[in-house]
């Protein structure tokens, strides 16, 4: 069969090459870095495990803090380049503490790589990213962090801080699409990775990767996505539009007043503000309530969710990601939130959770 017509999902026009280098200097911008921007053109699941191999060789010491699945990934991808590595466990869905750090780096002062994600989905809860920053800072240790969930949601600022490798995917605060991902690699990064041993001839080889940005920042290596950067750079002029920092304080007054509403509705939070992340809320389940059953109660809100992973099990997740950081998507939660409540039987004070968020988006 012959077609005769053009089709926009099977010939898409070719992403302009020049315009892949216009994307990273606007992601560095979002960054505040001027380290090297590198584009993976795979969620960033694909960037993390990059990071971790390329580093990871024979000899290599890591502490790897594990808070969730994605910190226990990482280990293992450190463990398979042949790095020795510590796990940094905290308490099940809870942040680590400077203190634990702290006590780890001192029990191996051999340490040359700490890696650690800044905010979690899965759980909803923030690590301490800038006190442990500067303290690994100071002993010259080369800091990886998976930023994936808190970029455009929590002040990130990768020169200021000392981050050697952040790595981020668009999909979440900043509403973009999730085939996409972009790291920053410091100079400190860079020396580690070009040690001898490290993979090549693979898209998991960030010194593969390094190629785009020794050749001038042309073509990227291998057939490009165009959908995938269209839908990158859509998200960009949506995110300049409205600033990054605008974004950063849209989502933390999401977040102030979806706690504030949980509290008034006499509902448990799970964390408190200092270790929540700004783009979801979770809150404990009262005692003899199930999470399937509740949600199956909840009167069609599709940004409720049970938590995920250890500790996490009789968690309910509030979402207020990206487009979600809204006034009627945090009154939908929350009145959907405690709609369900009642429906199974538990008290739940609608009107003062209604109020609370009227005093945070009153102006």
């Amino acid at each position: 069969m012959t077609f005769d017509r053009w089709n926009p999902l099977n010939d898409v026009p070719s992403f302009p090459a020049v315009r892949y280098a216009a994307i990273a200097d606007r992601i560095g911008r979002i960054l505040k870095t001027r380290n090297d921007v590198l584009l993976i053109q795979a969620e960033a699941v694909v960037a993390l495990e990059a990071a971790a191999l390329s580093l990871a060789r024979p000899g290599l010491k890591a502490i790897n803090i594990v808070t969730s699945m994605y910190g226990g990934w990482f280990g293992t991808w450190l463990r398979r380049g042949g790095a020795e590595v510590v796990d940094l466990s905290a308490e099940a869905a809870r942040p680590i503490t400077l203190e634990a750090v702290q006590a780890a780096l001192d029990a191996h002062p051999d340490i040359e790589v700490l890696s650690l994600v800044h905010a979690e989905s899965a759980s909803g809860i923030r690590n301490p990213l800038e006190e442990i920053i500067a303290f690994t800072r100071s002993r010259g240790i080369v800091t990886v962090v998976d930023a994936v969930a808190s970029i455009g949601g929590h002040a990130l600022n990768i020169d200021e801080l000392g981050i050697d490798i952040a790595v981020i995917g668009p999909q979440k605060a900043l509403a973009g699409p999730a085939g996409l991902s972009a790291l920053s690699v410091s100079p400190a990064a860079w020396k580690l990775i070009s040690k001898p041993g490290g993979p090549r001839d693979s898209i998991l080889s960030l010194l593969d990767q390094k190629a785009w940005l020794d050749a001038g920042r042309g073509a990227l290596p291998g057939t490009t996505a165009p959908l995938e950067f269209f839908a990158l750079e859509a998200a960009l002029n949506r995110v300049e539009a409205e600033g990054v920092d605008a974004i950063v304080a849209r989502h933390v007054r999401a977040a102030r007043a979806t706690r504030a509403a949980l509290a008034a509705m006499g509902a448990e939070l799970w964390i408190d503000a200092l270790h929540g992340s700004n783009l979801l809320t979770t809150a404990r389940l009262p005692n003899g309530a199930d999470p399937a059953a509740l949600l199956s109660v909840a009167p069609g809100s599709i940004e409720l969710s049970a938590g995920v992973g250890p500790g996490a099990e009789r968690l309910i997740r509030l979402n207020h990601t990206g487009q979600r950081a809204r006034f009627d998507i945090v009154l939908g939660n929350l009145t959907a939130y405690g709609m369900a409540l009642r429906r199974r039987g538990f008290k739940a004070d609608i009107s003062a959770a209604v109020d609370a968020i009227a005093l945070h988006y009153g102006d």
